[in-house]
């Protein structure tokens, strides 16, 4: 067995062989007839540098394709970081009043805004809402009382006016010399009696009018306090037809995910305790540490993007676009400085926590089309990438690359592509083992992977 048929059989994928073993029976690999020598020289004056690549065999050799691209490889300065969460992503939610708690979620369950989370059996709520309702009666109270005590005053008011006026008949009958000094006493006596009850009507009323605007006060205290609570995440509010018996359920502000429990089913929980956290996950920033000695070529503003980590299953080209923020301390015994980047739009595979790499796009400089750095494949000396043949998808074509500045991910490439047009990142390895040599040639894929030169 030569070299070259060695590391052709070496790109065989082992599973997709035994997988599609009966396949191979689709071409007929048993000894032709010879060639005329007509034949013969026509299939020699028409060499192919063209792969056969079906859908079958893409998914064999998991061949993938990365889009030419202009980017600005020379200005690119790239800087390791990671994802966190931002300050405002995480939301605490304590107990309001004291009492047994019951969950209702579960760590990392997904819950919308208006979930209840957890209830609380709380003898403090409960002896709220009978305060208030105590308060409001006696409030509502307040106004007959006061009604039948005006009723009162009005009556020993006019009763007082009236023995006022037979005290002053009296006088004027006794001073033209009759009348009787004992009626006059017995007036006198009966007015000062009517004027000193109307007094402690009076003052009575002014004790009732004191006492309610004290009532009021009271139940407005109790209503904050009561508001307050609903506020902080009740739902099941006894004014809207809940029973305060039920306890006292807390639910969900804001979307996200439970993060934390931090007491057990069934625990006591004193005020202010917490309860639970949830997070939003998408609440995402990414922050790298950057040289100090970039400082020079770094402002707020720039152009920046966040790349996958290499060598993963994530495509290198999906990166997220922001602007460059520069963080407002440095490390002085690291010779480090924060960059922090908010992400416009996020990508499914963005964490908190996962690594990845941000790249910033540095003032000067011009584009030029750049493909992947994992593109290019070596065959000896030579650099290969394999292009997508846009008149035929299930086609690659091989091609030298003429290559030029890199940034370690991506390389600029001078001539043979145009904006849009396909190179394989995933699978070239294969391919380049199957094509290599000193002439192009043309041939197939199996099914199972393997290649054959020629058509069948």
């Amino acid at each position: 067995m030569n070299t070259r048929h060695f590391l052709r059989r070496r790109a065989l994928p082992l599973a997709a062989a035994v997988m599609f073993g009966a396949s191979l029976a689709g071409c007929d690999r048993t000894p032709a007839e010879p060639p005329k020598q007509g034949e013969e020289a026509s299939a020699h004056a028409t060499p192919t540098n063209r792969i056969d690549i079906p859908d079958a065999v893409r998914r064999n050799l998991g061949i993938t394709f990365a889009r030419v691209e202009p980017r600005n490889v020379a200005k690119t300065l790239r800087v390791p970081g990671r994802f966190e969460l931002l300050p405002t992503a995480r939301r605490e939610y304590r107990a309001a009043v004291s009492g047994r708690v019951e969950l209702l979620v579960s760590q990392y369950e997904k819950v919308d805004a208006g979930t209840a989370l957890y209830r609380i059996d709380s003898a403090a709520w409960r002896d709220l809402h009978e305060q208030i309702t105590a308060t409001r009666a006696r409030v509502e109270s307040m106004g007959p009382l006061r009604e039948a005590h005006r009723v009162h005053e009005k009556s020993l008011a006019d009763k007082a006016s009236l023995w006022q006026e037979r005290l002053k008949q009296l006088e004027e009958l006794r001073e033209a010399g009759g009348g009787s000094a004992a009626q006059f006493t017995d007036a006198r006596a009966t007015l000062n009696s009517a004027q000193a009850e109307l007094a402690d009507v009076m003052e009575k009323d002014a004790e009732l009018q004191a006492l309610q605007k004290q009532l009021e006060a009271e139940l407005r205290s109790l209503t904050a306090r009561h508001d307050l609570l609903v506020r902080a995440g009740n739902c099941s509010d006894p004014h809207e037809g809940h029973d305060a018996g039920l306890g006292y359920t807390v639910c969900a502000v804001t979307p996200g995910v439970v993060e934390t429990l931090a007491i057990t089913q069934g625990g006591l929980a004193e005020e202010n305790a917490e309860v639970l956290s949830i997070v939003q996950p998408e609440m995402l920033r990414f922050r790298a540490r950057g040289l100090q000695s970039d400082l020079g070529r770094l402002r707020d503003g720039l152009k920046a993007g966040i790349a996958p980590p290499q060598g993963g299953t994530v495509d290198p080209t999906e990166t997220m676009a922001g602007v460059l923020q520069i963080g407002l301390s440095a490390d002085a015994d690291e010779r480090t400085v924060d960059l922090i980047m908010r992400p416009v739009r996020l990508s499914a595979w963005a964490r908190a926590g996962v690594s990845a790499q941000l790249e910033i796009t540095l003032d000067g400089g011009s584009e030029e089309l750049a493909i992947p750095a994992s593109a290019v494949a070596r065959d000896g000396t030579q650099a290969i990438i394999f292009r997508r043949d846009p008149a035929d998808p299930d086609k690659v074509i091989r091609m030298e690359a003429d290559l030029g500045l890199s940034d370690g991910r991506w390389v600029v490439i001078a001539s043979g592509v145009k904006e849009g047009d396909e190179v394989v990142i995933g699978g070239n390895y294969q391919l380049m083992l199957a094509s290599s040599g000193s002439a192009p040639k043309g041939g197939h894929f199996h099914p199972d992977g393997t290649f054959h030169e020629g058509d069948h």
